[in-house]
């Protein structure tokens, strides 16, 4: 890490998939992974290209059942370039000496720069320098410049730029059981004499898919096809210290892009046009300092320098071109093959970060969401419940793509896996809904789109929860919490657990939100909405109910993560520790022993405790006051000491809210969790799956935990609410966002004060509210407001003030 730029010294295969996941390049449409152009895919590297929002889905014979999954297609791989010296065998990092080998990644302008010396023998070597990027103006324009340099001997170098539609998903070693050949009905062919084309279709989505690749470079050449590859090739004439160029660059469409007719007439025709090299170059990082003005984030140290990258990659998958797009928010990015590319609860983590910088982006991820509105209705009638079930995993079309089986890679056994039973992402929707609206005073899409959403998922909780006499409570059963551990009791003949602490109490906040945007509606609006869903007074008087009513299981004066938890073994954490080291994916290495981790109180990650990094203390407090049970500082300090101790963290997301949570109820112990969710990715603390696709959520999450997390940051009832947190290791940053029609509000938190900057508009004053006082900050005008203890920055904070 160099401020702006990720530096990697020396060619290492054993190190090659992390470094093509955090060296990818993407513009929200589509993604490549940092690859060598010369290396195909083998056991060393994956050069995988990956369409935002284009799924696949194939069948196939596993444990003698037949297992349906849809995958985000690798597309054909446009990344190829290859050479040799004329009459020999081509060169790569594996096939030849390599003298030094450096790759250097520029946040500033997505460039991704490659330098490699080869020793030829007999004193000859041989330079080659490389420049790529993916177009971040032109979301369908990518381009790789070569540059080749001889010492030491004159003589011919062939160059092939090739487009290769033999790809497969095979990235993943653990789904190689399952069909990944997604890509059928490919063609090639010549456009003109320096660009090559192919086109292909998905075998059961038929989305079709058009490249065309142009290589510019002074000396003859030749078109080859051959099967699904098709390749222009060159013979440049090299000679000692003379620098020779070869340009490629290349066009992706889809069949699922506006405003086309046929993908390989447009990418033939946007390939053949595009203006050179440097001049598409300029473009590009002309779109970049955009951006990078919008998210503006000044973060002293390492911990910046790796913020930076979290920001770089999390702008590559989800850019503003991603308003334009029907799509969801991939777990694992644009940048791999884990999770299939699906769609999970990790847009929790993702979307307030980006609800103020790129309100846009947000919306039409929510717009994903409702647009699959009617498929969570029909997944909800399917189990006999009223109301919206959004799925664990989500695709191309909003049904549940949670696998039925899964591969314990320890053991080699295929299992049963129950997490769709994780019936809280409809909560997680509803609360980005809110948190969005919020943020950007969105009021038209909170009265249709996020209505709609918010009353169906209300609906759907109200009817999932059963009234039980003997406690006089309602109770929600039959579910699985955010800790993927724990599926079932011990010894029970169906999975399921009742009354998930953190099911319930987010189910109870839908339910007083949803109620909230009714009683708020214009009366038209609201009396259109309840006419199409058929809701009428006695339904809300019964989530008026439910929402004070639900069971919150408790044992040992701590909330328990669901009923039953406390009867469960401890575990001996010091005997697994020794036994195994890393022990974060406990689950596998119990099933492996043929035991069970749903017979202990242990949690994979954050479930309780993601309470806490929802929700503030005083909002906690009042969730909890409306459910009839008080929940003081003792009485969450506990809880917090009670799972950290019986966590594996097994997940990217764990340490995150961890930090985040003992920012705010332990604070000398933070920075440690905050660091393991800063270096989850780069340091692949989870054991190589970085490779694989990055974690977005945990970077996503990085970032919001220095712009809301540790200044206390809220919008709500009109105003910005801080009530900062300093850590001791990150006491002192800045940052900008936009707010409500606010470009560029720039914060500034310095020891012991907050610099607040308006840019000049014609926009209302911003009102800031701190603990003891209200403060307004008119545009164009910068304040200086003095934190005191009251505000926040006392070693104490107890929930009382909060």
């Amino acid at each position: 890490m160099t401020g702006w730029t990720w530096e990697y010294d020396g060619y290492d295969p054993a190190q090659e998939r992390l470094r093509e996941s955090l060296c990818t390049l993407g513009n929200g449409c589509f993604a490549t992974r940092g690859a060598l152009p010369e290396c195909a895919a083998d056991d060393v590297h994956y050069p995988g290209t990956y369409v935002a929002g284009c799924y696949d889905r194939l069948t196939t014979e596993v444990a003698g059942r037949r297992v349906e999954n849809e995958d985000m297609v690798n597309v054909p791989n446009w990344l190829p370039l290859r050479f040799r010296l004329a009459g020999r065998r081509w060169l790569t990092p594996d096939t030849a000496e390599v003298l030094d080998h450096r790759l250097v990644l520029h946040l500033a302008g997505g460039l991704l720069e490659r330098r490699t010396r080869f020793a030829l023998g007999a004193g000859r070597t041989l330079t080659v320098r490389q420049q790529r990027f993916v177009h971040m103006a032109d979301p369908h324009l990518a381009a790789l410049r070569t540059e080749f340099t001889a010492e030491g001997f004159t003589g011919d170098l062939d160059v092939e730029a090739a487009l290769d539609g033999a790809v497969t998903n095979s990235g993943v070693a653990r789904y190689r059981d399952l069909d990944g050949r997604h890509l059928t009905r490919t063609h090639t062919g010549s456009a003109a004499p320096d660009t090559v084309w192919l086109r292909c279709r998905t075998r059961t989505s038929d989305v079709r898919i058009g490249l065309a690749a142009r290589l510019s470079a002074d000396g003859p050449g030749t078109d080859r096809h051959e099967g699904p590859r098709t390749a222009r090739r060159v013979r440049l004439a090299l000679r000692p210290g003379r620098t020779v160029t070869a340009d490629k660059t290349v066009a992706l469409h889809t069949s699922r892009d506006p405003a086309i007719s046929d993908p390989l007439a447009a990418a033939i025709e946007r390939a053949s046009t595009a203006p050179g090299f440097d001049e598409l170059l300029e473009g590009h990082l002309t779109a970049w300092d955009q951006l990078w003005r919008r998210a503006d984030l000044d973060v002293p140290g390492e911990a910046g320098d790796i913020l930076r990258l979290h920001l770089f990659h999390v702008l590559q998958t989800l850019s503003p071109h991603t308003a334009d797009l029907d799509v969801g928010v991939p777990a694992r990015g644009l940048h791999g093959e884990a999770y299939r590319g699906h769609v999970f609860w990790d847009e929790l983590f993702v979307l307030p970060y980006l609800d103020l910088h790129f309100p846009e982006v947000s919306r039409a991820l929510l717009r994903y969401r409702h647009r699959r509105l009617d498929r969570a209705c029909a997944a909800a009638r399917a189990i006999g419940r009223r109301g919206a079930l959004y799925p664990w995993q989500s695709g191309s079309d909003g049904r549940e793509e949670t696998q039925e089986l899964h591969l314990n890679p320890r053991s080699g056994r295929w299992l049963p896996d129950h997490s769709r039973l994780q019936r809280h992402v409809g909560s997680a929707v509803a609360y980005n809904v809110w948190r969005y609206c919020e943020a950007s005073g969105d009021a038209e899409f909170l009265h249709t789109k996020g209505a709609e959403m918010l009353l169906q998922i209300a609906r759907f909780w109200a009817d999932s929860a059963t009234w039980d006499e003997p406690s006089g409570r309602h109770r929600i059963r039959g579910v699985m919490g955010p800790d993927e551990y724990h599926d079932a009791y011990p010894d029970a003949p169906r999975p399921g657990l009742d009354d998930n602490a953190y099911t319930n109490v987010t189910a109870a906040w839908v339910l007083a939100r949803a109620l909230e945007v009714l009683r708020t509606l214009p009366e038209p609006r609201r009396r259109e909405l309840a006419e199409r869903t058929g809701l009428d007074d006695g339904e809300l008087e019964q989530w008026e109910d439910v929402s004070r009513t639900l069971h919150v299981p408790f044992h040992d004066g701590v909330v328990s993560q669901f009923e039953g938890y406390g009867d469960l073994a401890e575990l001996d954490w010091t005997r697994y520790r020794e036994r195994y080291g890393d022990i974060r994916r406990l689950d596998r290495i119990l099933e492996a022993e043929g035991d069970t981790v749903n017979r202990y109180k242990a949690s994979k990650q954050a479930d309780v405790l993601m309470l806490g990094y929802l929700f503030s203390p005083a909002e906690l407090r009042a969730l909890f006051g409306r459910l009839g049970h008080p929940l003081d500082e003792d009485t969450w300090s506990r809880t917090v000491d009670h799972y950290l101790a019986r966590t594996s963290h097994g997940s990217t997301l764990s340490g995150l809210v961890h930090g985040w949570v003992l920012s705010r109820a332990r604070r000398s112990e933070a920075w440690a969790y905050c660091q393991e969710a800063l270096r989850g990715d780069i340091a692949d603390l989870q054991g190589g799956t970085t490779g694989e696709g990055v974690h977005l959520g945990a970077m996503a999450g990085t970032l919001d935990l220095v712009q809301r997390g540790l200044t206390g940051l809220e919008t709500r009832e009109g105003a910005l609410w801080l009530d900062p947190v300093p850590l001791p290791e990150l006491s002192s940053y800045g940052f900008s966002l936009r707010y409500q029609g606010h470009w560029g509000v720039r914060l500034r938190l310095e020891r012991g004060g907050l610099r607040v900057t308006v840019p000049p508009s014609d926009r209302s004053p911003i009102d800031i509210r701190l603990r003891d006082r209200a403060v307004r900050v008119q545009p164009g005008e910068t304040r200086h407001l003095l934190l005191t203890p009251a505000d926040g920055l006392a070693p104490s904070r107890p929930w009382s003030a909060a």
